[in-house]
């Protein structure tokens, strides 16, 4: 699709345009149309599109979720996008899910200190960043009716059937890259596994019809 420039950081940019060479496997494509639909549907109604990406601690796959999910929105200028992400307990943004974002050209400025600090992730120069801490999914901060809850995790999504609120539940669960941490092979991990979830939100967002 023709953009005009989306003020997104060059190294995101660039990151991006790397994506549509990682394939999409066909069944992967199935379990993420319910999310393309849902997308489709509130943009087709001119509705505000809330997604609420959840995992159990809310410090790795979500958070990765919610922040390519943003950037991404705003490179297909998929209008009135708002990304969250919480879990069923609260811990923190793991510092290697950071990392992994600050390396594909996110700008992130820990804004508090504690055991659970406050995140400011741009991605874009003009754009509100991206809040990142962890807090569980009905945490006041996130939506509380009229979001898709995308369940990015297993074991969040065994455990929570039920998500108070949401209008639509779409599983879409990856690998934990946590059973990496502290290993010879933990960067490459967490970045094998940023880039297959920003390669399956880059396939959704480029199935969405603006017309």
């Amino acid at each position: 699709m023709t953009r005009d420039s989306t003020q997104l950081f060059p190294e995101i940019e660039r990151e991006i345009k790397e994506l549509i060479n990682i394939p999409v496997a066909e069944d992967r494509k199935n379990i993420l149309q319910p999310l393309i639909d849902y997308i489709q549907s509130k943009v087709g109604s001119l509705e505000p599109v809330r997604l609420n990406f959840i995992c159990t601690h809310n410090s790795r796959r979500s958070h990765l979720s919610q922040v390519w999910a943003q950037a991404l929105a705003c490179y297909f200028k998929v209008p009135q996008v708002s990304c969250y992400s919480g879990g069923t307990e609260a811990t923190a943004l793991f510092s290697a899910a950071a990392k992994t974002l600050e390396n594909s050209g996110f700008k992130i400025e820990k804004l508090s200190d504690s055991k659970n600090p406050v995140h400011s992730i741009k991605y874009n120069t003009n754009e509100h960043p991206v809040i990142g801490f962890s807090k569980t999914y009905d945490h006041s901060f996130n939506p509380q009716t009229a979001f898709a809850a995308i369940m990015t995790c297993s074991q969040a999504d065994v455990g929570c059937p039920f998500i108070p609120g949401a209008e639509k539940r779409i599983p879409v669960t990856y690998e934990d890259p946590k059973e990496f941490d502290g290993s010879p092979k933990q960067e490459e991990k967490y970045r094998e596994r940023s880039r297959q979830i920003a390669a399956e939100l880059f396939y959704v967002f480029s199935q969405i019809n603006l017309k």
